[in-house]
Order: C-alpha cells, then sequence, then structure tokens
C-alpha cells in the first residue's frame, strides 16, 4: 500500500547554480543599494544612521565594491554557465538565443503582453505564459543593462586613473551623474515593479519562494506556465523534472531570508522617498 501521508513530488524549475547565483545577487544587490543610498543621501538622518552601522561612509564605500565584484562575478559565472550549457547539450547559438525557452523576447511575448492588458480589464483570458514570461525576461535583461551602464560607470570611478588616459576628466563628472542616477532607477524598479510581479501578485502574495528552492508545485505549475506543461507531458519528459521538496527547516529559513530582503527592500525605498520629498538637496 502506497504511504498516504507521502508528500507529492515537485517540479524543479531552477538548478542549484542559478539559485545559489540569485540568492548571491540578492545580497550583493541589497549591499549596492543600502551602501549607495546611503552616500547618495548622505545629507538625511537615516543615512547617518546607516553609515554608522557600516562603520562609516569610508568603510560603506568598501563595501559597496565589494558588493560590486560579486556582481560582476555573478555575471561572469552565469555567461560561463550558458557556455557550457550549449557544449552539454550540443546546442545552436540559434536555438539557445531564438528557441522556444529562449530569455529573448520574441512575438509571443508581445501577444501575451497585449492578452495581459485585456484580462486586467476582464476582455479577454489570461495569457498561457512558457517558461519565462515578459516581465521575467525584462527582470533578465535588466541585469545586463545594470552591468554594462551602472558597473562600467562605477568602475570609471574607481579607477578614474586608468581611464583618464584614454577619456577626458571631465567625463567622470557625468559618469557621476549616469551611476547615481541609474543607479537610483535600478534600486526604484527592482524594489517596487520587481517585487510585485514576483511576491506580490494576487496568486504569489506575499511571497514567491520558487527562486530560493527551485520546486514549485504540479498545480502550480499547470496555473502559472501551462505551456511549459503542456509541452512537458506531450514529450513525456515531465518525470525528468520531478523532486522531492524539501523539509519545513529549509522552507522557514528561505522565509526568513526572504522576508529579511523583502523588508530592507521597502525600507529603501521608504527612506528615498522620504529623502525625495522632504530633504532633497
Amino acid at each position: 500500500m502506497p504511504d498516504a501521508e507521502a508528500t507529492p513530488k515537485q517540479y524543479l524549475r531552477f538548478s542549484r547554480l542559478n539559485r545559489v547565483l540569485h540568492i548571491i545577487m540578492i545580497v550583493s544587490f541589497m549591499s549596492l543599494a543600502l551602501t549607495g543610498m546611503t552616500l547618495k543621501f548622505s545629507y538625511t538622518a537615516w543615512a547617518g544612521i546607516l553609515s554608522r552601522i557600516f562603520g562609516g561612509y569610508e568603510s560603506a564605500g568598501y563595501i559597496h565594491r565589494f558588493a560590486a565584484v560579486l556582481m560582476f562575478g555573478i555575471f561572469t559565472a552565469h555567461i560561463t554557465d550558458v557556455v557550457r550549457m550549449k557544449r552539454r547539450e550540443k546546442r545552436t547559438w540559434r536555438s539557445i538565443i531564438f528557441g522556444p525557452d529562449s530569455m529573448m523576447f520574441n512575438k509571443k511575448d508581445l501577444h501575451d503582453f497585449t492578452g495581459s492588458i485585456k484580462w486586467f480589464f476582464h476582455q479577454g483570458p489570461r495569457p498561457k505564459f512558457g517558461r519565462w514570461t515578459y516581465w521575467e525576461k525584462f527582470d533578465y535583461f535588466a541585469v545586463f543593462w545594470g552591468i554594462a551602464v551602472i558597473g562600467f560607470t562605477g568602475l570609471m570611478l574607481w579607477f578614474p586613473e586608468i581611464f583618464t588616459l584614454v577619456i577626458p576628466g571631465w567625463f567622470l563628472n557625468v559618469a557621476t551623474i549616469i551611476h547615481s542616477d541609474e543607479a537610483l532607477l535600478a534600486v526604484g524598479f527592482i524594489f517596487t515593479v520587481h517585487f510585485f510581479n514576483t511576491h506580490l501578485r494576487p496568486e504569489k502574495f506575499p511571497m514567491d519562494i520558487v527562486v530560493f528552492t527551485g520546486r514549485m508545485d504540479i498545480e502550480e505549475l499547470k496555473e502559472d506556465k501551462p505551456v511549459e506543461y503542456e509541452t512537458h507531458q506531450q514529450n513525456g519528459t515531465l518525470g525528468q523534472h520531478l523532486v522531492e521538496p524539501y523539509q519545513p527547516i529549509v522552507i522557514r529559513a528561505v522565509k526568513v531570508f526572504g522576508w529579511t530582503a523583502l523588508t530592507l527592500g521597502f525600507s529603501i525605498v521608504v527612506w528615498i522617498i522620504y529623502a525625495m520629498l522632504f530633504a532633497y538637496r
């Protein structure tokens, strides 16, 4: 007789490496946001308190640069993993970039976006999403934008002597403005739009932990990613992606980490709004 109390298996959506990289990215981005906004709004009371927690503004700068190194390392590790995946699965770059499971935008994303707008206003059914939704792809490429713009200007400010060998010195002032304002935009977007899309949607509220555990229930897969589920069903490959769920103690630890990140993120948004409205210089 089967064990009636046996826990059903879950669908493995993210590999261990993906989950580890995302957790490190959260720690890195939180560190960059806290230290960067502390320096940007150094004239506010909350920035002064945070600076003392970090050991002073100079120490905050060291933490900021260390977190930036982590972010560059995450980016490099991800690109390396994609190259290894191509070799391991013997796929072409065309299939990786333009295939059905690609993170690249395609016509379906446009249809899904317009379908979502109609669904919001009860003018049509909810779109059937595949492995990646259009907002997940947007978040994914936001990292590339951040590394290119915020990361590069940050390097210019970190190593001005090297960069001024090939660029005029006045461009460092431009780099400072770009780095500061783009970082502010990134922080505002991540802690509002991204948080809402990931955690605060009605079907996910109050938190979606799949990016930490890598696992989701089969019913959740059917609801969230019907095209991905149907593809596995047609190919008979669903069973290859089923794994045992984590123990409750692991889930509790994940939720503590997640709630800490959410609390810090929303707090930063409140502090920024306060600084912009009542103390901006």
